[in-house]
């Protein structure tokens, strides 16, 4: 898998610290904003990375790269991606996956029209501890409950109220609490059980974008309840209530480094299926076989995960009226 890398954030380094691990794995080019160029010098010369660009354009015509993965801004993903399907690259593109639905739709539909592989790096999807959890539901009965609580006080909302607007809080650049943490936990639902009926979402709003807030959702024999926020914190946990037991984690749901099974005869099993790898780690393993492959059905059945997710975010957040420009336009 030959990749081009386009952004030069935090994720990108996350994703830099372990794909050295990754067997399959080529990096080809890395491409930033020109204000970026000496940091991307930097990182191309730390991971062997040959090429670096400050146009995005001109990294698509490297003909040498075939994947490009996007971790830029929300706002500019389904931009970003488009572009890539055009010059004819496969993408991953770093979760949310767009800022709307309908975009979403559209860069799928494209993908399918060319033959084009359009992949989500959401590391949810893929964790085996996650997939370990899925198995194990049985284990605790009729479901009844579940909540997650992914809250986590960001240094940048002390910016935001002095009037610093970072992208992680601008509505214009499709930031907020629901896209950036509580995401994950949206993610973390549909692994386990797919679409839910009803979705509601009860938002702190401040300056248009959601600064913490609490979806629930409605599967019809069961309640759930996620809360994500970045203006306050509290202990990360996550529950899965049945009528013989709970599965328990304190872990974000983008990590799940292991969790719980609490049975009501007072038995504990511990599970870590993980083995202390990077919580990225699972999902590009899991990008080469797909790439590598053309496993073009392995490739839509997570496109499906990442729909149903993304239609989950557009309701939760227009029934806040947490508007983005992609809900306009």
């Amino acid at each position: 898998m030959k990749v081009g890398i386009l952004g030069a954030g935090m994720i990108v380094h996350d994703m830099l610290s372990f794909i050295h691990e990754v067997e399959g794995v080529e990096l080809i080019g890395i491409c930033a904003l020109p204000v970026e160029q000496e940091k991307i010098e930097i990182l191309a010369k730390e991971h062997h990375i040959a090429n670096t660009y400050i146009e995005y354009d001109e990294m698509l015509k490297n003909d040498d790269i075939e994947v490009i993965y996007i971790a830029v801004n929300n706002h500019l993903h389904y931009e970003m991606s488009m572009k890539a399907l055009k010059a004819h690259k496969h993408v991953i593109c770093e979760k949310p996956f767009t800022s709307h639905i309908k975009e979403l739709e559209e860069l799928n539909a494209y993908a399918k029209k060319e033959n084009l592989l359009l992949l989500e790096a959401i590391s949810t999807q893929y964790l085996p501890n996650v997939l370990k959890i899925k198995e194990l539901l049985n284990e605790v009965g009729d479901i009844k409950i579940v909540s997650a609580n992914y809250s986590q006080y960001s240094s940048r909302y002390n910016a935001f109220k002095e009037g610093q607007i970072l992208p992680a809080f601008d509505y214009k650049k499709s930031g907020g609490a629901l896209m950036d943490l509580n995401i994950y936990n949206i993610h973390f639902l549909v692994a386990l059980f797919g679409e839910p009926k009803d979705v509601y979402y009860q938002a702190n709003i401040e300056k248009g974008i959601d600064t913490s807030g609490i979806i629930t959702l409605n599967y019809g024999n069961f309640k759930a309840v996620l809360v994500g926020a970045k203006d306050c914190k509290a202990p990360i946990m996550t529950s899965v209530q049945g009528d013989q037991g709970c599965i328990l984690l304190d872990t974000p749901a983008n990590n799940v480094s292991d969790f719980q099974l609490l049975k009501n005869d007072k038995r504990v099993f511990q599970y870590n299926e993980q083995d202390g790898k990077h919580r990225m780690y699972f999902e590009f393993v899991e990008f080469v076989k797909i790439i590598d492959k053309k496993d073009y059905q392995r490739a839509q059945d997570m496109m499906e995960k990442s729909l149903i997710a993304m239609t989950i975010a557009t309701k939760a957040r227009q029934s806040a009226n947490v508007i983005f420009s992609a809900d306009i336009n």
